[in-house]
């Protein structure tokens, strides 16, 4: 559980490049794409600024809405490969174009397999093919449900000069976290809900188990 006393220590802006992106369905934008110095966990998270991000700033600064924010996990089997095991890839495409078009930021976090790497995340697959939920097969292999922490998300903001964000997320832990880190978090935006035949028992499972906003009688 994070304080809301927790001291988040300072991380200053590296690197910044533009970088032209271009998605399979042929979407198109371009980010500002930012490495740092001083992320507590010593991992390579990126931010990628979209949109107007400068003006979504400004206007946060005089008082009006807040920059639009996705704090994404990386997930190679999703956001490359394409798996339906989960929504990951959708998601990522959807926070893109979304923060594009309002201005803000994404968080590209490497958190893989909610924190416990990429074969971990593999041997956790296996075990719910034995019929383990995504969060019991993480225990099963001696590991935490959700091992993912935000405070490099939040030095990452701050260092950007976003102090006030509107959290594009289902997830209820990650906006509780950036709160108890000093971000201030104006408005919880859902994402769409990305039901596969594939991925059905994986998002049940996140939202009577975690209580993630998705309502899949919807979708």
């Amino acid at each position: 559980m994070i304080e809301t006393s927790t001291v988040v220590p300072v991380a200053t802006e590296r690197t910044r490049v533009r970088v032209p992106l271009r998605f399979a369905d042929g979407f198109e934008t371009t980010a500002d794409v930012v490495t740092f110095d001083g992320l507590v966990d010593g991992k390579e998270h990126l931010l990628l600024g979209l949109g107007d991000w400068r003006a979504a700033l400004d206007r946060a600064a005089a008082g009006g809405e807040a920059p639009l924010v996705r704090p994404h996990s990386e997930c190679l089997t999703g956001d490359v490969f394409g798996s339906q095991r989960c929504d990951c890839g959708p998601q990522l495409r959807e926070a893109v174009e979304r923060i594009a078009d309002a201005g803000g930021f994404l968080l590209y976090l490497r958190q893989e397999g909610r924190g416990i790497g990429l074969y971990a995340k593999l041997d956790a697959y296996a075990l719910q093919d034995s019929g383990l939920d995504t969060y019991e097969a993480n225990v099963a292999l001696g590991r935490g449900e959700d091992e993912r922490e935000y405070t490099a998300a939040a030095q990452m903001l701050r260092a950007v000069g976003a102090d006030s964000i509107r959290l594009l997320s289902n997830n209820p832990d990650k906006a509780q976290q950036l709160e108890g880190l000093g971000i201030r978090v104006v408005e919880r935006v859902p994402t769409g809900v990305h039901l596969s035949t594939a991925n059905t028992r994986y998002l049940e499972a996140k939202r009577d188990h975690t209580a993630h906003t998705l309502d899949l009688s919807a979708a």
